[in-house]
């Protein structure tokens, strides 16, 4: 099972005009969510609590997940108050319940809370999945967004880590495909063994069973 972070994605985090590729990022982590929904995975929006300056003051306009991006009630929602979604939250446990195989990480600000939970996630042993195309954020002083967005796709590929390296991909590079083709050949590995058993109680003889692992690409 995987489960898919989405973060910050609130309404007052784009206020401002210059955030890249807004529409063009919800459009992509909607069918990544109802991808995931469809395929025993969960979706966890992380929700900032932030002050009135910010807009994102809890309980007002601002501070409300954005109604563009799909939602149903056996979504996840998690508060918090800093950059890293695991920082005094309940994110680490509700994890730990599910265990996910795969954690896929997407949402706003990609320079702010978004690789700071990269990071944290790492730290927290998780096999993380950056969806590379599914973060944005707005320009800053000294650099334009798209700079931003390429620059950290790059630092979190090369991260270093205790397990598997952070694997970025988006859904331009195939990474919905992916899960589908991924789901497809496990779901394909627990038939093929379902029925390698069903021969083994059927009292199949040893050539007959031997034919069928052969014959059988999903049984390596």
């Amino acid at each position: 099972m995987d489960v898919l972070l989405i973060i910050d994605m609130q309404d007052a985090s784009f206020y401002e005009s210059d955030t890249v590729d807004f529409d063009g990022v919800i459009s992509r982590i909607n069918p990544l969510s109802e991808y995931l929904r469809a395929n025993e995975g969960r979706v966890t929006f992380i929700q900032h609590d932030g002050t009135a300056e910010e807009g994102l003051r809890p309980n007002t306009s601002g501070w409300e997940i954005l109604s563009a991006l799909t939602r149903t009630d056996l979504d996840i929602i998690i508060r918090k108050t800093t950059n890293d979604a695991f920082y005094n939250t309940e994110l680490h446990d509700v994890l730990a319940g599910i265990n996910p195989e795969k954690l896929i990480i997407s949402g706003w600000a990609t320079d702010f809370c978004v690789d700071t939970t990269v990071r944290s996630s790492v730290s927290h042993n998780y096999n993380v999945v950056v969806a590379s195309d599914c973060h944005t954020l707005s320009n800053r002083p000294h650099l334009q967004a798209e700079q931003i967005i390429e620059h950290h796709n790059w630092v979190w590929r090369n991260l270093i880590t205790p397990a598997k390296k952070v694997e970025v991909s988006g859904i331009s590079d195939g990474l919905l495909t992916l899960r589908v083709e991924e789901c497809y050949l496990n779901c394909a590995k627990a038939f093929r063994r379902s029925s390698f058993w069903e021969a083994q109680s059927q009292g199949k003889s040893h050539d007959e069973i031997s034919r069928f692992v052969k014959q059988s690409k999903f049984l390596d």
